[in-house]
């Protein structure tokens, strides 16, 4: 009986022991198994967050899952990365807040922004980050941040004024209820229309809508501070979105990789010739579909236009064939990359023949990238419009063929960068010319001459903004030539 008791015992703490080992071992693959997927989670999440900040500032990083790699790793010293200095937030008493409604293309809307962040500082006010047009010929979604860099045109502008994402919630429930005073301010108007009609509303309604914010500040006569917070908000707060400027060095790369190249701004689309009302080249068919398009859009006032004589005074586009003769006349090499920016050209191949034919190497955004490198631009004018222009103001020679609101602002920024190479033609002399060209007039020695003494002086070199007092629209734009912050090259580094 005692050795029976004996052995069951010994049983007992042997079925004891085992089950305690089978628990450790159970507990041991539990925290091995958590580990194994807690690193996972780990690699998967730095793997993400590669691909979203890169190349900025994990793709730079060398590789650890390669024998390869980590031996460069051991002969590659990362820089510090240095942290960003913000500008002190300015204080000041706030006025209320100012709701601003931009309208028209790409840098209508750029210029308009610059002009209504620098209000909003002068009335010592709150800016609602501003809303971009929706509604226009371009009927373009996109808000403000797949165009602009949000965050660093908030951040950088916080010592001259407060700019919020939205009205604080009291507020914003008031405007979504409808209580909110808007109106359009009047053209080209001075500070002192802002402080004498402007804040008086905006003191009264705590908040104010300005719709149609196009050219609502004038060119000239404004103090030199004002004139400069223009030129910061448009060359340094403005910043294209990450995407828009990797896209954007990644065209420039492939231009560059073939030589220099020039930028036409070729103006020449349905929608330029409808409003304009130019015709010349078109056959009577497209006459008619460009006359019936103009009077399908009730905001398009002139109805009844004279294409002629539109042309002879200089107010239509050059057509494709007329720019292929200019370009041509001022000695254009014929090998140089012609990088077009513009949408669909009208009248396509058969209207770029001669130009082609003249300039083999014509080039677009859609024949140097993929069509996946465009999906995400698809259907978003603006976005499009933005890859032009930072391309534009990369290029060798800048050549507009209309001076519209692109022209004009390219024009002002490479004047900025150093007064880099804009031909800014003269399309009443040019269309002369041309005539005079055509008809035998002139020989192509006296209309190439002519050609290049009308133009020697204007390449976007140094000049005196014309002002012309109570004509605004006859007078130099502010942004294609914002001679108050055109300094030295030292000057305007030390500035950003």
């Amino acid at each position: 009986m005692g050795l029976k008791r004996l052995g069951e015992s010994r049983v007992e703490k042997l079925r004891n022991s085992m089950t305690v080992s089978s628990r450790s071992r159970m507990k041991l693959w539990l925290i091995r198994a958590t580990t194994s997927v807690l690193l996972w989670t780990c690699i998967v999440q730095l793997t993400a967050l590669g691909d979203m900040w890169g190349p900025r500032v994990l793709k730079g990083w060398p590789s650890c899952f390669t024998q390869e790699s980590a031996i460069r790793a051991l002969d590659v010293e990362l820089p510090a990365a240095r942290p960003r200095v913000l500008p002190p937030k300015r204080v000041y008493r706030n006025n209320g807040y100012l709701m601003v409604s931009c309208n028209g293309g790409l840098n209508q809307m750029r210029a308009a922004i610059c002009d209504m962040v620098t209000i909003a500082r002068y009335l010592n006010v709150t800016l609602i980050v501003p809303e971009l047009d929706k509604t226009s010929f371009w009927a373009d979604p996109s808000e403000f941040q797949d165009i602009f860099d949000l965050d660093h045109f908030i951040t950088s502008l916080r010592d001259e004024v407060r700019i919020l994402k939205e009205l604080p919630p009291r507020l914003k429930q008031k405007v979504e209820h409808g209580m909110l005073y808007s109106m359009p301010p009047i053209s080209w108007s001075d500070l002192s229309y802002y402080k004498k009609q402007i804040l008086p509303l905006v003191l009264k309604y705590k908040v104010l809508h300005l719709n149609r914010t196009d050219a609502r500040l004038a060119n000239n006569g404004q103090p030199l501070e004002i004139q400069k917070l223009r030129c910061r908000v448009n060359f340094q707060a403005l910043r294209f979105t990450s995407q828009i400027e990797e896209l954007g060095r990644k065209v420039i790369r492939l231009l560059r990789q073939k030589g220099p190249f020039l930028v036409l701004h070729l103006r020449y689309e349905m929608d330029m010739l409808a409003f304009s009302g130019c015709n010349h080249g078109c056959n009577s068919e497209e006459v008619e579909e460009l006359t019936r398009m103009r009077y399908a859009y009730p905001w398009w006032k002139e109805k009844i236009i004279n294409s002629d004589m539109k042309r002879k005074d200089g107010l239509c586009p050059l057509t494709p064939e007329e720019t292929a003769l200019t370009l041509r006349a001022l000695d254009i090499d014929q090998n140089i990359q012609i990088y077009i920016a513009a949408g669909e050209i009208y009248g396509g191949e058969r209207r770029m023949a001669s130009l082609a034919r003249e300039y083999p190497k014509l080039v677009r955004k859609e024949t140097l990238l993929e069509p996946s490198d465009l999906q995400f631009f698809q259907n978003h004018s603006s976005q499009m419009a933005a890859l032009d222009y930072l391309v534009s103001l990369e290029s060798d020679i800048f050549v507009p063929t209309y001076d519209g609101n692109m022209a004009k602002v390219v024009e002002g920024h490479r004047r900025y960068l150093g007064f880099k190479k804009s031909i800014l033609l003269n399309r009443k002399l040019l269309v002369n010319l041309i005539d005079q060209f055509n008809n035998g007039i002139l020989n192509w020695d006296e209309f190439s001459s002519a050609v290049k003494e009308a133009h020697a002086n204007r390449m976007g070199s140094p000049s005196k903004r014309l002002a012309i007092p109570d004509r605004p629209k006859e007078e130099d734009y502010f942004y294609s030539n914002p001679e108050e912050c055109l300094g030295t090259s030292d000057e305007r580094l030390s500035s950003t």
